[in-house]
């Protein structure tokens, strides 16, 4: 099947030869995938590029159902998932946009100017309107919708080159005219029409045009025409040459061009290029500065660079540059006296001239900019004081500071425009590896690839220095070089050089010995926290330390780069600096001090979780966790949209807090870790982390022998494979807890498995079986008097009765449970029983009851974000739906099941899709 997308006008996309409408989401989406053809795009780019700052609650989950409704649309075969984001199967020559683009780099080489007007002709006319027409993404129409047109006027231009000097001058006029009314501001179309109208014989004409532009521009933008219009008017003119005597020669003029070299292997940064060009002014334009942030070795120094030498252009005056060493082997940042000497020099200040104090040389330098427009790059800076006096005064310059520092002087009383940088995105991790060592043998092993940008922890310095020392080694595999890094004793080590410029740990130590004890401190003991990022509360508990202090520490981490801030009060560093956070704890930090640190992170997220699984569940069997520790601050839960805001934020670092407590032989706090988030990772669907995380901690035997925690572990572990389908592994499990509960004498915990059991039966449909053991758990429940759990068993019976075609039966126990449900404000088990009551409601043809039930069921799952079960009851929902003979409706609910199935990666996923299927046939 052949896929055709037009992406250079209004959206025409066509399935062999078959038009195909898309619209909304789904189009911005097409658009994104379809202008990088052939390459990953990651959900996080894509939810960034079609909602822009807007994002969605979940991002990822709506990229999904966006996704999910493409594929129904184009065909699933067009569109691949992968482990890192999306691919279009599209070849690039069958998407208009990449077609022009690779026709107009075929122009550029093409032997002779007549194949150069033809192919430059052919790219010109795939072109309908403006390029993505009627689409929604902001990423198309910020920085690809610009990047386009700009191709398509120099294109343009070029070809009218090719006409004139070939003098085909036939319809140039009108179509000069044409490109005017839409780029009035444009110079070098204005040129072009001047110089037609000349070679044509109008020159009166073209005389009058010149005036046209020059008081546009004066009443516009205040300014003159440009040195190409100026020289054309005077030709036009037809000035004689001067008969004065000849005036002295004047003085040469030279143009500062102090750009270092552009980076060869500078990939990606769309995002932050294009906000960069969006702050390009004129020449009447206040002075911008850019400030880009980031950690070392993240890649600031080449972007700035390649920016500067793309806008060059802009800034006919010149351009300066200069390293301040503001973070340098040296130790010592340049004084702003001694670039400022380097600069009037530049600008050609006799040396004489030049002042001795500070001040006169910052007015002597203000001076000679204030009547050019300049491009100024002041790289590696320490603190705002060593960049205010570079600074120009006047308008039409525009300034771009790098520094590991936040310099928030100059944001908040200079106005400076930061631009914060992260590590590379997984696809522009690729795209810097196939640049150093060629396509062929990066993607020869994508697997050893992708674990190789990982252990770089995507950073571009860390990157840069593993490609150089693969190039050198062409004949060795990415398994190897993966596997290198893998064993390497320290994960420094592997980018340790004897240049202290690309040594990683050399370039982190130069922001490490700038921090106060206090900094270095938390710094070196963040490294013992399991997650990926760290709220405020658990850094707070790795230093032992009051919320407000750690909160002036975190601020200065986060000035230096030494960490980063993402939304919501949180904390991060990249897998790089936390080896090197870790490599100073080690050397400086007993290992006492290293411990007692990971047991108050592991207290805090104890606490916390504890607390957060009873507002959850005020019903599930409590645990003893005793008081907190020194230094620990208990995050507060309020009720359950709290508790699940929390364990969304936090499900990473409690998953990795489990294993790291085993290995730190903590283990009262593994396992009790593994039960507080046990009910979360279930309701979730994050079932394997749930399986993992109780599996981990099965061999422990708690200190506490009242709590049965081998018991409860297999029972949940039974339980997560249930959800998972592993159904032979569940019934062991659960056979096993059944087992330690009756050695016990614990009867509510038999009762509890007697329910799983009957779930799996449910699921093999073995109803008979499965009510036996629901009718067990009753009867244990009943005589230990717990309420909850009595509810719990009421419903399992009613849905086994159902399913055995006893609808009478099944109703009046459903109600029973419901009613306790309802006294004991249950909201789960009451969503339970209205799943259970929709299904006998649809079985009696009762389809509005039915409706009303499901509804009620999915309200309440979706409010207690339990994805799983809200899936499941939209499914239920579909089905009677169907039934109820209206498949429109049932097919949009069917989809939205499957974009949570899709997001959970569960294999019912493939039974949505079958019903789909079935719908259309």
């Amino acid at each position: 099947m052949r896929l055709q997308a037009r992406l250079l006008g209004p959206l025409e996309v066509s399935v062999d030869g078959m038009p195909v409408r898309l619209t909304g989401r789904p189009s911005g989406l097409f658009a994104v995938l379809a202008m990088s053809a052939g390459s990953v795009v990651s959900a996080e780019r894509l939810a960034t590029a079609v909602w822009g700052d807007d994002l969605p609650g979940n991002p990822r989950a709506s990229v999904q159902t966006n996704m999910t409704r493409l594929r129904q649309l184009i065909g699933a075969q067009f569109v691949e998932t992968t482990a890192v984001g999306y691919l279009l199967r599209v070849p690039p020559e069958q998407v208009d946009a990449l077609r022009f683009l690779e026709l107009i780099d075929l122009a550029a080489a093409a032997p002779d100017p007549g194949t150069e007007s033809r192919t430059l002709t052919d790219a010109l006319a795939l072109w309908r309107g403006d390029p993505f027409e009627g689409m929604r993404s902001v990423w198309l129409a910020e920085a690809e919708t610009p990047r386009l047109v700009e191709r398509y006027l120099d294109a343009t231009e070029r070809r009218i080159d090719l006409d004139l000097a070939a003098g085909r001058y036939d319809g140039l006029v009108s179509e000069l005219r044409d490109l005017i009314v839409r780029h009035p501001l444009r110079e070098s179309l204005w040129a072009r029409l001047l110089g037609t109208l000349d070679a044509a014989g109008r020159r009166a004409e073209a005389l009058e045009q010149y005036e046209t532009i020059r008081r546009r521009l004066s009443e516009e933008l205040g300014t003159d025409p440009g040195p190409q219009l100026r020289e054309i008017h005077v030709k036009l003119l037809g000035a004689a040459p001067s008969t004065a005597p000849a005036a002295a020669p004047a003085p040469q003029v030279i143009v500062p061009r102090q750009l270092p070299m552009d980076h060869a292997g500078f990939v990606g940064r769309d995002k932050a290029l294009a906000a960069m060009d969006s702050r390009l002014g004129d020449a009447t334009s206040p002075t911008v500065i850019t400030l880009i942030g980031g950690a070392a070795g993240v890649g600031k120094t080449a972007l700035a660079i390649r920016w500067a030498h793309r806008v060059a252009p802009w800034f006919p005056d010149g351009q300066l540059h200069a390293n301040l060493r503001g973070f340098d082997p040296s130790g010592t940042p340049r004084t702003p006296q001694e670039v400022l000497r380097g600069f009037l020099t530049a600008l050609q200040a006799n040396g004489q001239q030049v002042p001795h104090g500070l001040d006169a040389q910052v007015g002597l330098y203000r001076s000679l900019l204030s009547t050019r427009r300049m491009l100024i790059v002041l790289d590696n800076a320490r603190d705002a004081e060593q960049v205010r006096p570079l600074l120009p005064s006047s308008p039409g310059s525009h300034v771009v500071v790098t520094s590991r520092d936040d310099l928030t002087g100059l944001i908040v009383a200079e106005g400076a425009r930061p631009l914060p940088l992260d590590v590379l995105t997984p696809q522009e991790g690729w795209q810097l590896l196939e640049q150093r060592l060629g396509a062929q043998r990066v993607h020869s092993d994508p697997s050893a690839t992708d674990e190789v940008i990982e252990r770089c922890a995507r950073l571009p310095l860390a990157l840069s220095v593993m490609a150089a020392r693969a190039a050198r080694r062409p004949d060795t595999p990415m398994r190897a070089l993966a596997l290198e890094l893998a064993n390497t004793r320290s994960e420094l080590d592997a980018f340790a050089l004897n240049d202290p410029m690309t040594d990683v740990r050399a370039v982190f130590s130069w922001s490490y010995r700038t921090l106060t004890d206090a900094a270095a401190r938390l710094f070196r003991l963040l490294s013992v926290h399991p997650g990926p990022e760290v709220s405020v509360a658990a850094a707070a508990a790795a230093g032992g330390l009051p919320i407000p202090h750690t909160r002036r520490l975190l601020s200065e981490l986060h000035t230096t780069h030494m960490i980063t801030e993402s939304a919501g009060d949180r904390f991060a560093f990249h897998d790089l600096l936390r080896a090197y956070s870790a490599e100073q704890a080690q050397q400086i930090d007993t290992e006492q001090q290293r411990h007692e640190a990971l047991l108050r992170v592991l207290d805090h997220y104890l606490q916390t979780a504890n607390a957060a699984s009873v507002a959850l569940d005020p019903y599930r069997v409590p645990i003893p966790i005793g008081r907190p520790r020194d230094g620990v601050t208990v995050e507060p839960i309020g009720d359950h949209r709290e508790a699940v805001r929390w364990f969304t934020t936090e499900r990473p670092a409690l998953v990795a807090a489990i294993p790291r407590a085993v290995d730190a032989r903590a283990d009262d706090f593994a396992w009790r870790i593994a039960w507080a988030v046990s009910g979360f990772l279930d309701m979730a669907g994050y079932w394997d982390e749930r399986a993992a995380a109780i599996h981990a901690t099965l061999h422990i035997s708690p200190q506490d022998t009242d709590w049965p925690w081998q018991a409860i572990g297999h029972r949940s572990l039974g339980h997560a494979y249930v959800r998972m389908g592993r159904f032979a592994d569940a019934h062991r499990h659960l056979s096993q807890a059944l087992e330690l509960f009756r050695r016990r004498g614990d009867q509510v915990g038999q009762a509890r498995t007697h329910l799983n059991i009957g779930i799996v039966l449910d699921r093999q449909r073995e109803h008979a079986q499965g009510l036996t053991h629901s009718l067990a758990a009753l009867s244990l429940y009943r005589a230990e008097g717990h309420l909850a759990g009595q509810a719990d068993a009421l419903n399992a019976v009613g849905w086994d009765h159902a399913q055995l075609g006893d609808f009478e039966q099944a109703l009046t126990y459903c109600r029973q449970s419901l009613d306790v449900h309802l006294q004991l404000d249950h909201r789960h088990g009451q969503a339970d029983v209205w799943d259970s009551l929709g299904y006998i409601q649809r079985s009696l043809g009762r389809y509005e009851d039915a409706y009303a039930s499901y509804r009620q069921a999915i309200d309440i799952f979706r409010d207690l974000g339990d994805r799983f079960d809200e899936a499941t009851t939209l499914v239920n929902l579909a089905d009677s739906q169907v039934a109820a003979g209206d498949p429109a409706t049932a097919r949009r609910t069917y989809l939205d099941a499957l974009a949570i199935f899709d997001e959970l990666r569960h294999p019912d996923a493939a039974i949505v899709q079958s019903k789909l299927a079935a719908l259309r046939h």
